[in-house]
């Protein structure tokens, strides 16, 4: 079955139901995520069961998926692989990931993979041959070297080999994905771990690298993992022509995750409606992966502050899309991201070997966890929620009402982010489905910086 350009199949039909936990697991598991120099960079650890520890904590989150960060040998933070193949030591070994996986599906939760195939470290055997061998080399079919810049006829050993970067960072040597090479290496790497049970690949930069290599790569994956899921990271751009050219089945939605947190933080509420009118355009051709937090962000605690954390939520629960929760946000946690080496650390902290239990929590953090089960618990028993559109009833400073509905179901969110209490259009809700509203008429009253779920 494939969609009216008879190019990109359709989603599998699993993924209607989808909804993520996103770990970033080198931090999670407290491995060394800049190992001293001189390290042995070989010795398996086996960390990963810490990760297995936490998966009743993800069903009873009410979520269905474990999206992974970088799991495959690196030299430091995971995205400079030196072996697409191998599990990172530090992680510990194949073995462990098959458990982890297998634990998973278990549970009847799905396992995502995150592929890193816009680049490899310099660390990677192919780098080095690169550079030991010059621009002569076999290996130099993966990478984009400057022909202009070197003649291979008068290179000698010790002599540098220009090759192109990830966005100015030398450690991060780009490939070449106009390469057959490339092409195998990527379809052989995806192939080989769908052989042993994930079940899709979140695809690292794919808006760095062309769509038209993922349209070649992926039918060929397609062909032995038709229920495989494709989701890539794109950041800004044309998203439904990305999604088109590239046959990939979503994007991340960074203009909305933009939207919420800046219309929150900044109480710019139409600012939230100007992303949710764009959101709608994309919802005709690809359903969006939505976020609000994620390994490469300032925690949403931080970025609208304690009390606005479920009114962020609300959004992402109500609003259409495959959405994702990144690990330790349903408790609070705190994490700025800065620009510097070391910068994303906050925000990719190490957790516990085990989930707290109700001991544990905080009253802040308690709360938190009850409303991100209850958003997650209203989504799940209304499915229809991940692709219907949601239109804007109100905006006023510091108000807003959004209405997502389809056909004769219909969900009402409130956000208010005012000192006083205020009273707004319950948009033909009768019940109270969550938050602090109070239903009276037809109209809701919510109060100061309260957020309400109503339904029909």
């Amino acid at each position: 079955m494939t969609d009216d350009d008879g190019a990109r199949p359709a989603e599998p039909g699993w993924v209607a139901h989808a909804m993520w936990w996103h770990v970033y697991p080198l931090g999670f598991v407290g491995a060394p995520v800049r190992p001293a120099e001189g390290a042995d960079g070989t010795a398996v650890v086996h960390r990963l069961g810490r990760i297995e520890a936490w998966l009743d904590h993800v069903v009873a989150l009410g979520l269905n998926g474990l999206l992974l960060g970088p799991v495959f040998a690196s030299s430091t933070h995971g995205y400079d692989t030196v072996d697409h193949l191998r599990v990172d030591p530090r992680l510990g070994d194949e073995a462990d990931l098959q458990r982890l996986v297998d634990a998973a599906h278990a549970r009847g939760v799905r396992v995502l993979l995150d592929g890193v195939f816009h680049h490899v470290g310099r660390e990677h055997p192919a780098v080095r041959a690169l550079e030991a061998e010059g621009p002569g080399s076999p290996a130099a079919a993966l990478f984009r070297v400057d022909r202009d810049a070197v003649d291979p006829a008068t290179w000698r050993p010790g002599d540098p080999v220009p090759v192109a970067v990830f966005e100015g960072h030398d450690q991060l040597v780009a490939l070449d994905h106009g390469s057959p090479a490339v092409e195998d290496l990527v379809v052989e790497a995806m192939t080989y771990w769908l052989d042993r049970g994930v079940d899709g690949w979140r695809l690292d930069a794919a808006y760095a690298v062309p769509p038209a290599f993922w349209a070649r790569v992926l039918p060929r994956v397609r062909e032995r993992h038709p229920e495989a899921w494709f989701t890539g990271e794109v950041i800004h751009g044309d998203l439904p022509g990305i999604v088109a050219a590239s046959t990939v089945d979503s994007v991340t939605q960074y203009e909305l995750w933009q939207g919420i947190w800046h219309a929150i933080a900044d109480q710019n509420l139409f600012e939230l409606a100007h992303a949710l009118g764009r959101h709608a355009q994309f919802l005709r051709t690809f359903v969006p992966s939505t976020f609000v937090g994620n390994h490469d962000v300032t925690r949403i605690a931080d970025a609208v502050g304690d009390r606005h954390v479920p009114h962020a939520l609300a959004v992402l629960c109500t609003v259409a899309g495959t959405p994702s929760f990144y690990a330790g946000d349903e408790l609070g946690l705190h994490g700025v991201k800065e620009e510097r080496l070391g910068g994303d650390d906050a925000v990719r902290p190490e957790l516990a070997e085990r989930p707290p239990g109700p001991q544990d929590l905080s009253a802040e953090a308690a709360a938190v966890l009850a409303v991100t089960r209850e958003l997650v618990a209203l989504r799940r028993r209304r499915p229809w929620l991940r692709t219907a559109v949601t239109d804007v009833v109100q905006v006023a400073n510091p108000t807003i009402v959004l209405r997502t509905a389809r056909d004769a179901d219909a969900v009402v969110t409130v956000l208010h982010l005012g000192d006083d209490e205020v009273t707004v259009p319950a948009a033909g809700s009768r019940q109270v489905l969550a938050g602090t509203g109070a239903l009276e008429g037809d109209a809701v009253r919510v109060p100061a910086h309260g957020w309400t779920v109503l339904g029909s």
